[in-house]
């Protein structure tokens, strides 16, 4: 069989394309169609909202974790260190008492409320014309709330003051005749009243001993090394079982009278400090 020649197998070449003509382009709808996602799959490249971060940060944070020293289980003080500090404090100040003006519990309370982010002495400048204008608490709970914020304006938050010193009085009078009760339980039951405010009127209007923890006492504690908690319950909670409970509301005057005339915020004055010897000074960077 003769062979064809090289010439003759080749594929005949297409018709040339006429200059300007393009590829007609397919009928709308019959082309192929496109893979509709899944119901709840992600788009590529978004992370889903509050997805959680990938194993490589989750490794980077364990690596923290194990680097960061462990916090050191806080020691009990020593009993003795801690009398010497309330025989030193007894005898620096041995007539502590509060510092707010007031002549029966109903104005104490109100005094106390008003104290609050504020100094005793301001207080002390506007609860003279308000006790004169609002004798009782039935008074104070029946006052416009506009002329009893503007009476106690220069305490500072005088509208949240005058909405505590209101329900406070209200509930008095609806639930105790219009007096003050005598046990935390009730006192801390009345809206805008807290345990610092009910230990403040128990211990200086009925002779209640209690723990009163405000800016004073919250941070001579935690420098004195007498406990290590922050937060002002747990450090009333703490404090109760180291110090004597017949001396629990003059501790508190004390700390309070020390923190404002030695051991200040910013600068404690520590070389002339009476404390000083049992003073473990925590968290102090500077002094006098």
């Amino acid at each position: 069989m003769a062979r064809k020649s090289p010439r003759s197998r080749r594929k005949p070449e297409p018709p040339p394309r006429l200059p300007g003509k393009i590829r007609p382009r397919a009928t709308p709808g019959r082309g192929r169609k496109r893979a509709q996602p899944r119901p709840g799959a992600r788009k590529p490249g978004h992370a889903p909202k509050g997805a959680r971060p990938g194993a490589k940060s989750a490794r980077l944070r364990a690596v923290a974790r194990r680097k960061r020293p462990p916090r050191r289980r806080f020691a009990p003080p020593d009993p003795a260190r801690v009398q010497a500090i309330v025989e030193l404090l007894a005898r620096l100040h041995p007539d502590a008492t509060t510092a707010l003006h007031h002549r029966d519990p109903l104005q104490l309370l109100v005094a106390t409320i008003l104290s609050a982010q504020c100094t005793d002495e301001r207080v002390n400048m506007v609860t003279p014309g308000l006790f004169a204008r609002y004798s009782d608490a039935a008074a104070f709970a029946r006052a416009p709330l506009g002329e009893l914020e503007e009476m106690i304006r220069s305490t500072g938050f005088f509208h949240m003051k005058a909405l505590a010193i209101q329900s406070c009085c209200s509930d008095l009078v609806a639930k105790h005749g219009g007096q003050v009760p005598r046990t935390l339980e009730e006192l801390t039951a009345l809206r805008g009243v807290g345990r610092k405010t009910a230990n403040v009127v128990l211990g200086n209007a009925y002779g209640v001993p209690g723990v009163v923890v405000d800016t004073h006492v919250q941070r001579l504690a935690r420098r004195l090394g007498l406990t290590d908690e922050s937060d002002p319950v747990k450090i009333e909670f703490a404090l109760m079982p180291i110090i004597p409970r017949e001396r629990w509301t003059a501790f508190s005057h004390w700390l309070i009278l020390h923190g404002r005339e030695v051991c200040n915020a910013r600068k404690p004055r520590c070389s002339a400090c009476a404390l000083a010897p049992h003073c473990p000074r925590v968290g102090v960077t500077a002094s006098q």
